[in-house]
C-alpha cells in the first residue's frame, strides 16, 4: 500500500524547529527557576519563630525564584536543628530562621556540639517577637501585682513552662521572677506546642511564649495574659498592659529573630539570600500578618548581623549568671 506524504512548507519547517528549540531549553530553563531551599527551624510547630517563618515562606519562595521548604527540627531545645545547618552545604540551599535561643545555649549547655557564631553565617536580624506572661484561666490572678502576690505566698510550689533548658521563654521568666523577688519551678518541654497544651491543660500554671503562638488561646480565653515583657503596649494586644507600667519598672526581655546559613558561604549566596530576606518581608500580605502577630521588622545587613551575634552572646552570658542558670 503506498502512503502519500505532504512536502513541507517553509512555515512548517520554521514551526518545527521551533517546538523542537523549545524542548531542548527546557531543562534549562526549569534549571534556572527551579531547585529548593530548605529553611530549618531549630524550634517546633506553634513557636514564635514557626509562625513568621510560615507567613512569609510564600513570599519567600517568590523572591528566592525557588520552592521553600520548612523543617521543623526542635530537637535537644534546637541544638539537632541547629546541628543540621551547621553540617549543610554553604550553597545558599539551606538557612534557618532562629531566635536569640542559638546565643543563650553557649552559656547553659556545657558541650555544644558546633561553635556559635563560628560555625554559621549570619545574614539578618529581622526584628523582634513580643512575649507575653501566660497562666492558665484557675490561677487566681488577672494582673501582676496579683500574680506576684500568689508566688509569694508559695514560694517555690507553681510550676512554670518553657520550650526547653536554656532557651529565651526559659530564660525571660527567671529574669521576672528574679526581678519580682519571687520563686517557681522549672518544668521544660520539647518544643512550644506541649508547653502551650499542657498551660491549658492546667498541667503547670504559667509560662512566657512569643505572643504569636499563643495570641488565639488569650482571645479564646483558654490562656490569660498578665503582662508583656516589652517597653511598650503591643499595638495587635492594646489591651495587655507590660510588666514596667505594673511595678516592674523599666524591666522588658527582647524576644529577636533571624536568618543564618552555614558556615562558608560565599559573598554572593548571602547577598542573593538576604536580597530575598528584604524582599519577603516588604511583600503587602507578610507585612499585614507580621503586623497582627505583633512582630517588629528591621531588617539589618549581614555585617551588621554578625556583629550582633557576638555582642548578644556577651549580654546572655551576664543575664544567665545573674539568674545563676547552672550549664548542663
Amino acid at each position: 500500500m503506498k502512503t502519500h506524504t505532504q512536502p513541507f512548507s517553509r512555515r512548517d519547517v520554521l514551526r518545527a524547529g521551533a517546538a523542537a528549540a523549545a524542548v531542548v531549553g527546557l531543562p534549562r530553563i526549569a534549571a534556572a527557576q527551579g531547585g529548593t531551599v530548605r529553611f530549618i527551624l531549630p524550634n517546633a510547630t506553634g513557636s514564635g519563630v514557626d509562625a513568621i517563618t510560615r507567613a512569609a515562606q510564600q513570599a519567600l519562595g517568590k523572591a528566592l525564584n525557588a520552592s521553600v521548604v520548612v523543617e521543623n527540627q526542635p530537637g535537644a531545645g534546637g541544638i539537632v536543628g541547629l546541628q543540621t545547618l551547621a553540617r549543610s552545604a554553604p550553597d545558599g540551599n539551606t538557612l534557618a530562621v532562629v531566635s536569640n535561643n542559638v546565643v543563650i545555649f553557649p552559656s547553659v549547655i556545657k558541650s555544644l556540639p558546633f561553635d556559635m557564631p563560628g560555625d554559621f553565617t549570619p545574614i539578618a536580624v529581622l526584628g523582634a517577637t513580643p512575649m507575653v506572661l501566660v497562666v492558665n484561666p484557675k490561677v487566681p490572678a488577672t494582673n501582676a501585682k496579683e500574680f506576684i502576690a500568689l508566688l509569694k505566698s508559695k514560694p517555690g510550689q507553681l510550676n512554670f513552662a518553657s520550650g526547653g533548658n536554656g532557651t529565651i521563654l526559659h530564660l525571660a521568666t527567671e529574669l521576672l521572677l528574679e526581678e519580682a523577688g519571687v520563686t517557681a519551678k522549672h518544668i521544660p518541654y520539647k518544643g512550644v506546642g506541649p508547653m502551650v497544651t499542657d498551660m491549658i491543660g492546667g498541667q503547670v500554671e504559667f509560662g512566657t511564649a512569643a505572643l504569636p503562638s499563643v495570641q488565639a488561646h488569650i482571645k479564646s480565653g483558654a490562656l490569660r495574659a498578665i503582662g508583656t515583657l516589652t517597653a511598650h503596649r503591643v499595638p495587635a494586644a492594646p489591651e495587655i498592659p507590660t510588666f514596667a507600667e505594673q511595678g516592674l519598672h523599666n524591666f522588658t526581655v527582647e524576644a529577636w529573630f533571624a536568618v543564618i546559613g552555614p558556615k562558608g558561604m560565599s559573598p554572593a549566596n548571602v547577598k542573593k539570600a538576604h536580597d530575598a530576606v528584604v524582599a519577603a518581608f516588604a511583600d503587602p500580605a507578610v507585612k499585614e500578618s507580621m503586623a497582627k502577630q505583633g512582630n517588629t521588622i528591621n531588617i539589618s545587613t549581614s555585617e551588621q548581623a554578625q556583629a550582633a551575634f557576638r555582642r548578644e552572646l556577651a549580654k546572655y552570658a551576664a543575664l544567665v549568671k545573674k539568674v545563676g542558670l547552672e550549664p548542663q
